[in-house]
């Protein structure tokens, strides 16, 4: 089942433009797992010739993407990240992608989906203590993983998260034969958010999208390193967006191809042990998304130095210049790397 909740990506032009486009671009998987990958469409990037200053989402305007979308309800995905687990499947659909660091030093991702919804995601995971505070400032999202530690259930089942799991909505999930357990488990977002019907829609979390601010430094290639992983962001002026790489591998969705966010945030917190350990004894990370803090703005090819700032777990993290001025974010996907701070 694949749906559309409106303009996914339709290109790197001003968001005025893009509020006046009406085309949608539309990637579906079908099947028990990954299949090839499906054309995306491609607009010529505009330059923008006069600065302006980033508001408050709009109506008929995603607050996650900038683009044109529909109110629709919020689904997070919990996602493996191992080399095991690659390619993956769903994550060129995403709004919002997070990657949290988990034990032994590996990351998994956090995918948000609510403007557009691929016919399958996956390899879905456990979840982590940090997920509820990250998801905190989402009205009441329903969240996909395959399960959790005993002692996290209770905290789970407290936050504000409508739980989806394959034992509580199993019409939702499917098991691949084409990948080893436990890298097979999918789910599909269409099924999963009808067994959700409580999740709320998407709202404005605090992200401002617009034209580039002035300055910046001009970046071709940007790492991010974990003690057992790298992300790699380098600029591709033809696709006026960033392609992303996994240690040293160009990553790749099953469905739609390389990884191209518009935006990419490399959020500097805390990571600290958290009190939850995995079968194996080693502590889980835990990820400290409330405070403030630097963080390195990524867009049209520069990097921008920034402050992020979140006063709690319910409200929005705002991004600004060291001026302290709304940094605005290319419209599109963004991922938010949540990378120890040095």
């Amino acid at each position: 089942m694949t749906g559309e909740r409106g303009v996914r990506r339709p290109g790197r032009v001003l968001t005025a433009l893009l509020c006046a486009l009406t085309a949608a671009g539309l990637y579906g998987c079908s099947g028990s797992g990954p299949s090839e990958p499906s054309p995306r469409p491609t607009t010529a990037p505009a330059t923008p010739t006069t600065p302006a200053t980033p508001t408050t989402p709009a109506a008929g305007i995603s607050p996650f993407t900038g683009l044109p979308a529909k109110p629709a309800p919020v689904l997070a995905v919990k996602i493996d990240n191992v080399p095991a687990a690659r390619p993956h499947t769903g994550l060129g659909a995403a709004d919002l992608v997070y990657v949290e660091q988990v034990e032994g030093g590996v990351t998994r991702l956090l995918a948000v989906y609510s403007s557009h919804l691929p016919g399958l995601t996956g390899p879905v995971r456990s979840a982590r203590e940090s997920d509820i505070a990250l998801l905190g400032d989402l009205d009441h999202p329903a969240l996909a993983y395959s399960g959790a530690q005993t002692a996290l259930t209770p905290l789970l089942r407290a936050a504000p998260l409508d739980l989806l799991t394959e034992s509580s909505a199993p019409q939702a999930f499917r098991r691949s034969a084409q990948r080893p357990a436990p890298h097979n488990l999918y789910v599909s977002p269409g099924r999963a958010l009808a067994a959700a019907p409580g999740a709320g829609d998407a709202r404005d979390i605090g992200l401002r999208f617009g034209p580039a601010p002035p300055g910046g430094t001009p970046v071709t290639t940007s790492t991010v390193r974990y003690p057992a992983a790298r992300y790699s962001f380098t600029w591709s002026p033809a696709d006026h967006a960033w392609h992303v790489a996994m240690d040293g591998r160009e990553a790749r969705a099953t469905d739609t191809g390389p990884l191209t966010p518009e935006t990419v945030v490399v959020q500097h917190v805390t990571i600290r042990p958290s009190r939850f350990h995995d079968r194996f004894g080693s502590v889980s990370p835990y990820s400290e998304t409330v405070g403030s803090g630097t963080a390195l703005v990524l867009r049209d090819g520069r990097a921008h130095e920034a402050r992020w700032s979140r006063p709690s777990a319910g409200s929005g993290t705002t991004f600004t210049t060291p001026a302290g001025a709304p940094l605005p974010f290319a419209p599109g996907q963004t991922w938010i790397v949540l990378a120890p701070r040095s």
